[in-house]
């Protein structure tokens, strides 16, 4: 079990008469994304929150099977589709029945059993330096297979589970031995040993190191936050076919939550136009909810169709992805 995990009270500096509910959250998001959300509901209903948080979500899902049923954690939080998959394979989150997060979350970014939720989206999909690059020259993932870029993409690392959650669908939607030969050329095409990180793999297109690449869009968000210059551009790939991947960061009730209803009304909350433009707006994710808007800067990137697939496919194929970018070479 990780020993960075920490425990945290968030509490209102403006003291609350008294404490109604008190609800404790397992999360693998940022501490100081959610800070902002636990003070805001807290100060609405009166309800203590506790956070307990690990940026490693399968530490916090070893934590909350070693707790078993006396486990303290209420809702688990954490990002990717495939994490959120393997929570529930693993017993640890029940299902629950909302009338308000069917009604706001669409069908592909939740649990088929409704036992997690999909609250914020990001897109993995194409970078490019306008410069060296016309938007006209893109189109797929696949196509960066080609020759023509050869010498010219940029990959964050395999083991990343953005990268495996892109594959794992692409199994998905293609078959494998399609996704195999994608991942190959990709390989071939490489201009550089693959990136630790997106932002790193960004900086290196805006500076020429390579032409093209594939990342999440929140990573181009917060650069471009920063630097309004920067010299790439997002082009949403898939769009005459099933559309561009994405992934979410959601949340669940855990198995053994002694307060299930009160769990459910925060995640509820979570998918609210209010939380919405916190928990998505200030990390430069889109919303999940139908309902909700994407914050500016997001918003000027443009409509693009995404790929309607249940997102849990990241999960039920993540081995076959592992295994298959491992055979191409993929490091």
């Amino acid at each position: 079990m990780s020993k960075k995990l920490l425990a945290t009270s968030i509490i209102l500096a403006t003291a609350l008469p008294a404490f109604g509910a008190e609800l404790t959250v397992y999360s693998a998001r940022s501490d100081e994304l959610l800070k902002p959300l636990i003070a805001r509901y807290q100060e609405k209903t009166g309800h203590k929150i506790n956070l307990v948080t690990d940026r490693n979500a399968g530490s916090l899902m070893e934590k909350i099977k070693a707790e078993g049923k006396n486990t303290k954690a209420d809702i688990l939080i954490t990002v990717d589709g495939g994490n959120l998959w393997q929570a529930a394979q693993a017993g640890l989150l029940q299902p629950i029945n909302s009338s308000v997060l069917k009604a706001n979350i669409p069908s592909h970014l939740r649990d088929p059993q409704n036992r997690w939720f999909g609250l914020s989206v990001r897109a993995r999909t194409i970078f490019y330096n306008p410069t060296k690059v016309k938007p006209s020259e893109l189109s797929t993932y696949a196509d960066l297979a080609n020759p023509k870029w050869k010498g010219k993409l940029c990959l964050r690392t395999s083991n990343n589970v953005y990268n495996q959650s892109l594959v794992a669908t692409m199994i998905a939607n293609e078959g494998q031995a399609n996704a195999e030969k994608t991942v190959k050329g990709w390989v071939a095409n490489l201009a550089t040993k693959p990136f630790a990180n997106d932002t790193a793999l960004l900086e290196a297109i805006g500076a020429g190191q390579c032409d093209v690449g594939i990342a999440n869009t929140y990573y181009f968000g917060r650069l471009v936050a920063k630097n309004p210059n920067l010299n790439v551009k997002v082009f949403f790939a898939n769009q005459n076919g099933k559309g561009t991947h994405v992934n979410v960061s959601g949340a669940g009730v855990v198995k053994h939550s002694k307060n299930v209803a009160e769990a459910q009304k925060f995640i509820e909350w979570l998918s609210s136009n209010e939380a919405q433009a916190i928990f998505a707006g200030n990390n430069y994710e889109f919303v999940a909810s139908v309902h909700a808007s994407n914050a500016p800067l997001v918003s000027k990137w443009g409509h693009f169709k995404q790929d309607f697939i249940n997102v849990s496919v990241a999960g039920q194929h993540q081995q076959k992805a592992i295994m298959l970018m491992k055979k191409a070479g993929y490091q």
